[in-house]
Parts: C-alpha cells; sequence; structure tokens
C-alpha cells in the first residue's frame, strides 16, 4: 500500500527527470529521485503502468544494434549498480543521521521535561517568594507604623522629661527659697531672743521685787528644772537626730538629682523611672518641709527651755544673794542649811 503522498503523478515526474538525466528509471532510481520515499511494489507498478502507456521508446530500443543495447544496457547496470551503493551508503548515513537525531530529540525531551519540571518548581517557589515578599513587606510597613509609633512616644517622652526638668528645678528653687526663709526665721528668732534678753534684763528689778515669793517656788522649780534639762537633753537629741536626718534626705535629694539626670540618657525607662524617682523627691521634700518645721518647733522648744532654764537659774541665783545680803534669823537659818546641803 502507497504510503501518503506517493501517487503515479508524483513516480510519472521522477521517471521523467531520471530520463531527462539519462539515467534509468529503475524502481530504486525512482524511489531515490522521491527522496526515498513510497514503497518498491507502489513504485513498480506505477513504472510498469507508464511503461505500458508509453510504447514508442521499444521501436527506438529497437533500432538500436546489439552492441549498442548491450553497451549502453551495460552502462546503465554499472550506473545502477553504483547509484545503488551510494543510494545505500546515503540511506546508511541518513538512516545513521536519523538515529542520531531522534536520540537527540529523545534527550532534548527530556531536557525539555526537565527543564518544565525545573521551572514549574521555580515557578513554585517564585509564588513561595512572591507570598513571603508580600509577608514581608506586610511586616516591614507594621514595623514602619510601630517605629512611627515608637518616635512619636520617644518625642512626648522627651517632652515629658524636659517638664519634669522644669518642675524638679522649679522646686529647686523653691527648695532654696525655703532654705532662705528658714535662715530669715533663724535671724528673726535670734533676734527676737535678743530683745528678750534685754527685756529679761529691763524686768530684772522687778524679778527682786517678787524674791520673797519666789524662795517659797525654789524647790519646786529646781524639780521643773530638772526636768527640763531632762526635756532639753531630749529634745536636742532629737533635733539633733532630725539635722542628722535633713543632712541625708538633702543627700539623698541630690543623689536622686544626679539619677535623673543620668537617667535623662536613656530614652527606654524615663518616663516610668522619672516619675518615680519625682515622687520620692516629691515626698522627700514633704519629709524635709516637716522635718525644717520639726527642727524649728524643736529649736523653739530649745530656747524656750534653755530662756526658762538661765530665768531660773538666774532667779535661784538672785535669790540665795538676796537671803545672803539680807538674812533674816528664819531666812539665814533656811539659807545656811541650804548652803550646807549643796
Amino acid at each position: 500500500m502507497a504510503r501518503g503522498g506517493i501517487n503515479k503523478a508524483v513516480v510519472q515526474k521522477a521517471r521523467q527527470a531520471l530520463l531527462a538525466k539519462g539515467i534509468n528509471p529503475s524502481i530504486d532510481a525512482v524511489r531515490v529521485e522521491l527522496g526515498n520515499t513510497g514503497s518498491k511494489t507502489t513504485i513498480s507498478r506505477y513504472l510498469k503502468e507508464l511503461e505500458a502507456s508509453s510504447p514508442a521508446v521499444a521501436p527506438v530500443r529497437e533500432r538500436l544494434g546489439d552492441v549498442l543495447s548491450g553497451t549502453v544496457q551495460a552502462l546503465l547496470d554499472q550506473l545502477m549498480e553504483e547509484g545503488q551503493e551510494a543510494v545505500s551508503e546515503a540511506a546508511a548515513a541518513f538512516a545513521l543521521e536519523r538515529t542520531t537525531l531522534e536520540s537527540q530529540i529523545l534527550t532534548l525531551a527530556s531536557e525539555l521535561e526537565k527543564i518544565e519540571r525545573q521551572s514549574a518548581t521555580q515557578h513554585a517557589a517564585l509564588e513561595v517568594q512572591s507570598t513571603e515578599l508580600a509577608t514581608t513587606q506586610s511586616s516591614l510597613q507594621a514595623e514602619l507604623t510601630r517605629n512611627a509609633g515608637l518616635s512619636q512616644r520617644c518625642s512626648d517622652l522627651e517632652a515629658l522629661v524636659v517638664e519634669k526638668d522644669k518642675h524638679i528645678q522649679s522646686l529647686e528653687e523653691k527648695h532654696v527659697q525655703a532654705r532662705g526663709a528658714l535662715e530669715h526665721y533663724r535671724e528673726a528668732a535670734k533676734e527676737q531672743r535678743d530683745q528678750d534678753h534685754r527685756r529679761h534684763e529691763s524686768q530684772l528689778h522687778e524679778i527682786q521685787v517678787e524674791q520673797r515669793k519666789l524662795r517659797e517656788t525654789i524647790a519646786v522649780k529646781q524639780d521643773e528644772s530638772t526636768r527640763l534639762n531632762r526635756d532639753n537633753e531630749r529634745l536636742l537629741g532629737e533635733a539633733r537626730q532630725h539635722a542628722k536626718y535633713l543632712h541625708t534626705q538633702e543627700a539623698l535629694v541630690q543623689s536622686l538629682n544626679n539619677q535623673v539626670e543620668t537617667l535623662r540618657q536613656g530614652e527606654s525607662k524615663t518616663a516610668g523611672v522619672a516619675e518615680h524617682l519625682n515622687e520620692q523627691i516629691s515626698a522627700l521634700r514633704e519629709e524635709v518641709k516637716a522635718l525644717y518645721k520639726a527642727a524649728a518647733v524643736a529649736e523653739l522648744r530649745e530656747q524656750e527651755t534653755v530662756a526658762r532654764i538661765t530665768s531660773l537659774q538666774n532667779e535661784n541665783e538672785q535669790l540665795l544673794h538676796a537671803q545672803v545680803v539680807e538674812p533674816t534669823p528664819e531666812e539665814g537659818s533656811e539659807a545656811s542649811l541650804q548652803l550646807g546641803t549643796q
């Protein structure tokens, strides 16, 4: 059965081409002329039909001589043999080339399949990377938003620190003013004490008039003086403790101020620590104020106690001196008795 594209017209065209070249249109020659396509049976059948339809060739051959016919036939046979060899070599080369090409096609197909698999893998990886990139971009955007929030928060904290610094400076100014007021109060108290001393000297003459009455209360006053001495010692101890505690609190305030100054350089814990330290500073300053008040009260009480002790001692000495200067018989015996006991 003829292959696709092989028909009588094609075979006739190949036969005429061979005749034009002076080549015997044999089955193999026609097949080679057709490009090694078509079955030999089909080509033989078409050649017989074409030879039968062209009877003019036979009379020409019959008119040739036997020698010429033999020579031509020998040449044709030799030509056919050589052509057949060339055709066989070409067919073998074609078959080898075809095998090589088919092997290359298989190799290329395998490589193409491998490349397609790699492409699919790379495409999947690209999709994964695209997803990761989208996630990363989303995370980056969130991080940028978070950084913007942190920057705003840092700015707010810096503003708060500046405000706290101003508040601390204001407190320090108030503290300085309070210390100035305390110094002024001490000076005023000293002046008042001097005025009281001068007034006491002016009242000394009046006290001499009342010395007889005071002699009766000497014992009571001495007991009171003893008690006041104990109170004075206790108040002096408390005043020293308050002063020592005041100095400790001032050192602590200075230390806290140094800590606040150090904490200004850090941004992460500024707000909480500064607020805590400010609360401590406020509490300590309240305590300092209370201690100042307590110290002032203790100082006033000390001054009053010293004044009363001094007054009592002066009165006692004056009474004793008056008893020595103007002794009555009873007073002289009492003064002698008191001097003897002392």
